[in-house]
């Protein structure tokens, strides 16, 4: 199988390099990394457009067929690898392993769940995984998993524009209570921005803030890390709410907001 791995937290976080070496490990795989230069959290589905990607190769240990670091964002580096870095197409695109959970919301910020989705619009099966919890991370637990998984992947499904979220809980391998399918949570933050300033005298605002772990159902995936449970959460790139479109079809605001903007654009 052959592999291309990915991250938002850096070519030198101990994630990609726990995941990289492990799966290079299995002599089937044939894995491939292309990695931000730099931490890239946070940045979501961001592409580089203004400026120039800068590439050079990367040392990482491991039985690797070949390593990068890129100045670009993580759909960067996923979108780079398949269009013109190697040397011919991948079975799957890994992406992680995270220093964090991606949960809920999250999952329309991370750079780690956008290089995955970004495998997802370019038709390649992608997986994004991540360690959750504070403290040590136990990333070779993620990263067996990881190993384990891929060798019995669901068919391929041309077009569908899929991908697994996966989150896997701080703890040794001998305390993670099993893995279940899940939907997404809530992951609600308790957010605020805090304003400092900076030895010259001018002000700044940093957002702060921690996650709540109230009112998450069970079979979410914030609920499945909170009972030690892996979480393997489906996510698809259409966001069509399908039964509000339905409802919205007897809806005649819209026709009328563009009757009244027709009118309003004649008279001037």
């Amino acid at each position: 199988m052959k592999i291309l791995i990915s991250n938002d937290d850096g070519i030198f976080a101990k994630g990609i390099r726990t995941l990289a070496l492990r799966l290079s490990q299995d002599s089937e795989n044939e894995v491939y990394v292309v990695a931000p230069d730099r931490e890239r959290s946070a940045t979501g589905h961001a592409l580089t457009l203004h400026k120039p990607l800068r590439v050079e190769p990367a040392e990482m240990e491991g039985n690797l067929k070949g390593s990068w670091w890129t100045t670009g964002t993580p759909s960067d580096c996923v979108k780079l690898a398949v269009g013109c870095l190697l040397p011919e197409p991948v079975d799957l695109v890994v992406s992680g392993i995270n220093n964090g959970a991606n949960l809920g919301g999250d999952v329309l910020y991370s750079g780690t769940v956008s290089a995955a989705r970004e495998g997802a619009l370019l038709d390649i099966p992608s997986i994004a995984v991540s360690v959750a919890g504070h403290g040590h991370r136990h990333y070779e637990v993620a990263a067996e998993f990881v190993s384990q998984m891929i060798k019995d992947m669901p068919p391929r499904q041309p077009g569908k524009k899929l991908f697994l979220n996966v989150n896997v809980p701080n703890v040794p391998m001998n305390k993670i209570a099993g893995v279940r399918l899940s939907s997404l949570g809530i992951h609600a933050y308790s957010e605020h921005f805090e304003k400092r300033v900076d030895p010259r005298g001018k002000v700044y605002y940093w957002l702060a803030g921690e996650a709540t772990e109230e009112n998450e159902e069970e079979g979410t995936d914030c609920w499945c890390i909170h009972n030690n449970l892996i979480s393997v959460t489906p996510i698809s790139f259409h966001m069509t709410d399908s039964l509000l479109l339905k409802e919205l079809s007897g809806w005649s605001g819209i026709e009328k907001a563009l009757k009244g903007s027709l009118v309003n654009q004649a008279r001037h």
